[in-house]
């Protein structure tokens, strides 16, 4: 007997998928309607909470300042004592994960969502994703995007404008673009 996928099940799991299909249409729409009613709050505003356990997978009480953009929201899960500056952008095709205090900078790109890299393919409207895990006490610096399946490990930091595209260390450094691990000044 063959198994079959649903699209949204294809998209969590990495595997290529229609992003057109009715049911993940419908559920990027329920999103921007959870984002448009969170960007429109301010701080203090009692219905941002509710909001935001409606949007993600797992809150824990994570401060994000609006804007804050997502696919679908269902698949963030930040840990406790997260902190998100303005105009945060997450395409969230697949889980992501945001270990306990990690600190995000402004206009920040976490982005999982992957294409094609030929055009005939591209033309086709199928794509795919990979997870990303970012660990606990990360540091983030504003205008930095980490890319499809990165793993960045507990204390790391990445710097200002960093394209992060490859696994980052447990307490290394990176910068750059590439993002590039720097290496630590002797005393």
């Amino acid at each position: 007997m063959e198994i079959v996928l649903s699209e949204c099940d294809k998209m969590q799991s990495g595997a290529p998928y229609d992003p057109g299909c009715p049911e993940l249409v419908a559920i990027r729409k329920r999103a921007q309607g959870l984002m448009r009613d969170y960007n429109q709050t301010i701080m203090g505003d009692p219905q941002r909470a509710e909001i935001l356990q409606s949007l993600l997978g797992s809150w824990n009480g994570a401060v994000i300042r609006a804007p804050f953009h997502v696919d679908y929201g269902m698949n963030i899960h930040f840990g406790p004592g997260c902190f998100a500056n303005f105009n945060l952008v997450v395409l969230d095709v697949c889980p992501v994960h945001i270990g306990a205090r990690t600190q995000i900078g402004p206009n920040v790109q976490i982005l999982t969502a992957d294409h094609p890299r030929d055009a005939a393919s591209r033309a086709k409207a199928v794509e795919w994703g990979r997870p990303i895990t970012i660990g606990a006490d990360v540091w983030i610096g504003g205008g930095a995007i980490i890319l499809p399946g990165v793993t960045v490990g507990d204390g790391a930091i990445i710097a200002a404008g960093a394209v992060v595209t490859r696994d980052v260390p447990a307490g290394a450094t990176v910068m750059g673009n590439p993002a590039r691990q720097q290496k630590r000044k002797e005393s």
